[in-house]
């Protein structure tokens, strides 16, 4: 898993990337609000850990460009020292997943970590159920009828997406987004080669294309 680590504390960023690389997950590291933003655009990450109050662009206004102008969904754990409760509104409207308070120790920011790879099935050993279908993202396998059946990467992530994403629309500029990073985004038709792909995977009803607007992951 990859984070992006934003935080101009740097006894503090030397901790959390110390921690969070001892616990198996890929760091890179932003001084700066810019420099996060250059990532975004280069990287895909699975979680972003930012504080709100950093040099240049603060975290809470990258927080709002990847969301509103970048349309990219990453989980984001918000971490701030402002004790107020605008701050806190300001990073929820703008679709925050979470938020930490200083001073935390070490052992809160885990369980942050963990609830989010729970809810956005991020964990890397954890199987999925889809129906009768078990699906292993780390392996980039699925096992359809006691056999396993290999995937692309990117027909694993898609289909990672759209289980964190069930019962809602996702449009392709969203999947491009969140998938692909900026100097690599296929057509519109490669898209769709890969939600046809997923389809004889996992069932023709499994995913329905909404014309004009996007796919929805159907999901009990």
């Amino acid at each position: 898993m990859k984070i992006l680590l934003l935080e101009d504390d740097i006894a503090l960023s030397d901790i959390l990337e110390d921690h969070l690389t001892h616990n198996g997950f890929e760091v890179f590291i932003a001084m700066n609000g810019e420099k996060a933003l250059e990532y975004f655009l280069d990287e895909v990450f699975d979680l972003a850990i930012m504080d709100i109050n950093t040099p240049r662009i603060s975290g809470l206004e990258v927080l709002k460009t990847i969301r509103s102008d970048y349309k990219i969904k990453t989980p984001v754990i918000m971490i701030t020292a402002y004790q107020d409760t605008k701050h806190l509104k300001d990073a929820f409207e703008n679709e925050v997943d979470d938020y930490i308070k200083k001073p935390f120790d070490l052992e809160e920011l885990d369980q942050r970590v963990n609830r989010i790879c729970r809810h956005f099935a991020l964990n890397k050993n954890d199987s999925i159920q889809i129906g009768d279908i078990t699906f292993n993202p780390n392996e980039c396998e699925l096992i359809i009828n006691d056999k396993k059946v290999s995937m692309a990467k990117k027909e694993r992530d898609i289909l990672r997406y759209f289980i964190t994403h069930k019962n809602r629309v996702v449009s392709s500029e969203e999947l491009l987004q969140n998938i692909w990073t900026y100097d690599d985004q296929p057509s519109d038709s490669t898209i769709r080669v890969y939600i046809k792909t997923l389809r004889e995977f996992i069932g023709k009803d499994k995913i329905t294309t909404i014309r004009g607007i996007g796919y929805k992951f159907e999901s009990e």
